[in-house]
């Protein structure tokens, strides 16, 4: 598993940073076709079809991005000494199914967005 990275940050400079969208569901051809997704498939033109692919991918990533923030602070809020039934490093990792050096470090970063107020936007 790569290093944890608040989703603020992107791998080039000056790319400014996309929101996610909302990709709650697929279209409904989705369910009935496995091949089908989000009707890239069916586009023939291959400027709007690496348009479109590169906008899902952004996607895809901002939202892969926002969910470690979301992981972080559940890992930093279990793993809070106040806490009556606070996890063990080890009972997060293995619940998280991380390396306990990857649970420490994720741990770190959620209490720093917590300090912070929790994830940007």
């Amino acid at each position: 598993m790569s290093e944890p990275k608040p989703a603020h940050q992107t791998p080039q400079e000056g790319r400014r940073r996309m929101r996610p969208a909302p990709l709650l569901f697929e279209p409904e051809a989705a369910a009935s076709d496995p091949e089908h997704f989000f009707d890239l498939e069916s586009m023939e033109d291959p400027q709007e079809l690496l348009e479109r692919s590169t906008e899902l991918a952004l996607a895809f990533q901002a939202a892969a991005d926002r969910a470690t923030e979301f992981q972080a602070m559940a890992a930093a809020q279990l793993a809070d000494p106040k806490r009556f039934d606070r996890m063990s490093v080890a009972g997060i990792a293995q619940r998280a199914e991380w390396s306990e050096d990857y649970a420490k470090k994720m741990i770190e970063f959620g209490a720093g967005l917590l300090k912070q107020g929790g994830p940007r936007d």
